[in-house]
């Protein structure tokens, strides 16, 4: 029991830190422009992602993912390693690749169990595709949203019937993007243990509920990076970025590519402000946030790696004392 509990707390761990960051993907922008309450948001998103983790995570728990190839270990130490790096990332106040993360901790559990050179490389071109061209998209698919919207709200003529839409399409937004995160991420977080520690609905529970702790306590740091930090959005303009980031994601999930939803956000947040006529509002701060998609995966495939080392040798000295 004490052993199933210390597989469990690196995934608990990971949960929470997912929750700290990707949140900022679907609620950000409105926080930011002030349309949501920051309190509001996370009460109201985490119970949406308990539920979407409960109601519609059955499915990736079953198919447990790319972890299922690994044991129970190499899991917690991958798990571990993500969670190390997003939750540091976090506290800079950075938005980090939760997929990169958990990615380059696999990778460097599966470099310390195949080698350097039997690892399949070639495979890693698509990841890397795709974090490149999934900001320039989401840039690119809310300006035009952006474009084409603002026409239709023009023809609004009274004032409290364009902010009464905006603020319901925000908020229907921002509650489809917390429940999607909840279904879709939870097999991330516990997948790997079910049928062995967890059932499907104890996987679910408690990985929605780790997520969404994780959004409770720890996630205003880059909620007001994404917000404010980057471009100074309006309440219209922050109701594009979360649609741009939405569309974006759902365009690539139509071709069957995985993309990272805080690199859409951030993508979608310069795409809408351009439109608006602003301009980037700290520079260097997107510069580190770009930065960080690199740094993320190469961090977690080498803290994975180490972690996974340490274990070994100190199994190895037991079993020789």
């Amino acid at each position: 029991m004490t052993l199933a509990i210390l597989y469990l707390l690196p995934a608990i761990f990971f949960g929470w830190s997912l929750g700290a960051s990707a949140p900022a993907a679907s609620f950000g922008p409105s926080i930011g422009s002030g349309m949501i309450s920051y309190r509001k948001a996370v009460v109201v998103g985490s119970i949406f992602i308990v539920i979407g983790a409960v109601v519609g995570g059955a499915p990736g728990l079953k198919n447990i993912g790319t972890l299922a190839n690994f044991s129970t270990l190499d899991a917690a130490c991958a798990l571990f390693a993500g969670a190390v790096v997003v939750t540091t990332m976090t506290w800079l106040k950075l938005p980090a690749s939760v997929s990169q993360a958990i990615l380059g901790g696999i990778i460097g559990i599966s470099v310390k169990n195949q080698g350097f050179l039997s690892f399949n490389w070639f495979s890693l071109i698509k990841f890397f595709a795709a974090w490149i061209l999934t900001p320039l998209a989401a840039m690119l698919v809310a300006y035009l949203i952006y474009v084409f919207l603002s026409e239709i709200f023009r023809k609004i003529k009274k004032v409290q019937y364009q902010d009464l839409t905006i603020r319901i399409l925000t908020w229907v937004a921002g509650i489809y993007g917390v429940y999607s995160l909840g279904a879709n991420n939870v097999a991330n977080v516990t997948g790997v243990f079910v049928g062995n520690l967890l059932t499907i609905p104890q996987a679910a529970l408690l990985g929605g509920l780790s997520i969404a702790f994780g959004f409770l306590t720890f996630s205003k740091r880059v909620m007001m990076t994404v917000g404010k930090g980057i471009i100074e959005l309006d309440h219209f303009s922050s109701m594009i970025a979360i649609l741009g980031q939405a569309f974006t994601v759902w365009i690539f999930s139509l071709v069957g590519i995985p993309i990272s939803a805080t690199q859409a956000i951030v993508g979608s947040v310069i795409g809408a402000g351009y439109a608006k006529g602003e301009r980037l509002s700290n520079p260097k701060l997107v510069y580190k946030i770009v930065a960080g998609w690199t740094q993320v995966p190469a961090a977690a495939g080498l803290i994975a790696y180490t972690l996974k080392s340490v274990i070994e040798a100190i199994f190895q000295l037991t079993q020789t004392l």
